[in-house]
């Protein structure tokens, strides 16, 4: 997740972004450049908390991103029955041994997994 800012002269939006998920293997500061130009034009404006939203967007979209893994894992198998059953996790509509998806184990080891689709 990225976050970006966008000022109107005394007013400043530091708005959060959609959750991306980010392939092994892949950048995960690519899926934020659009956000770090959006910030650098529009969000340094606003005084005093443009240029410091700006500044401190820029180096969380630099580093990554904010990283929400362990707090999506964690609502979904708080709101699952079957989490630590020994079944697969089918995120969305993938089967565990598909190969277009990911298999992610769980939290709780055991042979449950969570199978996430690539993009």
């Amino acid at each position: 997740m990225y976050k970006y800012c966008i000022s109107i002269v005394v007013m400043t939006f530091n708005n959060p972004t959609d959750i991306y998920f980010i392939p092994p293997g892949k950048s995960s500061v690519t899926p934020g450049l659009g956000f770090l130009a959006t910030s650098l034009v529009l969000g340094w404006w606003g005084i005093p908390w443009g240029p410091i939203y700006t500044i401190g967007n820029i180096g969380t979209i630099l580093s990554g991103g904010k990283d929400v893994t362990t707090e999506i894992m964690g609502s979904i198998n708080q709101s699952d029955p079957n989490y630590g059953t020994g079944n697969n996790y089918n995120i969305p509509g993938q089967n565990a041994g598909n190969s277009s998806g990911y298999n992610i184990p769980s939290q709780g080891g055991g042979s449950s997994a969570y199978n996430v689709p690539r993009n």
